[in-house]
C-alpha cells in the first residue's frame, strides 16, 4: 500500500525495544525495530523465526515513512484468525505515530484459547505497551538536487543553501560549478526561487527522482 510523498517532518522509531505481555498463560513477546524497507522488515521477522523456533505464531505489521502518510505498510496474521493479529498491530502503530517501524509478536500459546476479541486486545496491547518504552527521533524528508551555477555566483548560492538547511553532498568544477545538494523537501520551491533571483536566471536545476 502506498501513498503520495510527504514533505513535512515526521516521527520515527529511533532504537529497537521489546515488551512481553502475558494473557491467560500465553506469552506475547513484542519486538519493535526501526526499518527503511520491506526487505528490512521481513528480515527481522525471519531472524526471530530462526532465533526463537517453536513459537505458535510470528505476527507482524510495519509502516514505512510517516505513520499518517506511509509510502508502504503491510501486516500478517501468520495463522491466527483473520484480522485478529496483524491488523490491530498496524492500527496501534498508526495511532501512535510510529513511522519507519516494524512490530513483530512472537506468541507462545499457553493452552487457553482467547477468542477473536481476546486476540485483538492482546496483540494490540502488546504493541502499545512496547511503544510506551520506545525512543523517537524526527526525520525531515529531503530531495537531492543538482545545481549548475556560474563561478561568480557560487558563494551567494552556498549562502542560500545554508539558509534553507540544505547539505552539499558533492561539488564538481568544470565550465560551471555543479553542486549536488540534499534539500529539505518543504524548502525546494523556496530554494529554486532564491537561486533564480541570485543568479538572474543563469542556473541549471535538476531534481533527482525519489
Amino acid at each position: 500500500m502506498t501513498s503520495s510523498e510527504t514533505t513535512t517532518p515526521y516521527r520515527v522509531l529511533a532504537t529497537p525495544c521489546q515488551f512481553t505481555l502475558e494473557e491467560k498463560r500465553s506469552l506475547f513477546h513484542a519486538y519493535l525495530y526501526p526499518v527503511q524497507t520491506r526487505e528490512d522488515a521481513l528480515k527481522r521477522v525471519e531472524h526471530l523465526r530462526s532465533s526463537q523456533p517453536g513459537a505458535s505464531h510470528y505476527c507482524w505489521a510495519y509502516i514505512l515513512g510517516p505513520a499518517d502518510q506511509p509510502r508502504n505498510q503491510a501486516f500478517s496474521d501468520d495463522g491466527e484468525p483473520s484480522g485478529t493479529a496483524g491488523k490491530p498491530m498496524l492500527h496501534v502503530l498508526t495511532q501512535r505515530g510510529a513511522g519507519d517501524c516494524v512490530a513483530i509478536i512472537v506468541r507462545i500459546f499457553g493452552g487457553v484459547k482467547l477468542g477473536a476479541g481476546g486476540l485483538v486486545r492482546a496483540y494490540g496491547s502488546a504493541v502499545s505497551q512496547a511503544l510506551d518504552h520506545a525512543q523517537w527521533r524526527e526525520v525531515t524528508p529531503v530531495r537531492e538536487v543538482t545545481l549548475g551555477v556560474e563561478f561568480a555566483d557560487e558563494e551567494r548560492v552556498r549562502h542560500c543553501l545554508e539558509q534553507v538547511e540544505a547539505v552539499i553532498l558533492e561539488v564538481e568544477y568544470g565550465q560551471r560549478v555543479q553542486l549536488s545538494v540534499a534539500t529539505p523537501q518543504n524548502a525546494l520551491a523556496t530554494l529554486k526561487e532564491r537561486v533564480q533571483h541570485l543568479t538572474r536566471g543563469r542556473f541549471e536545476w535538476q531534481t533527482k527522482k525519489p
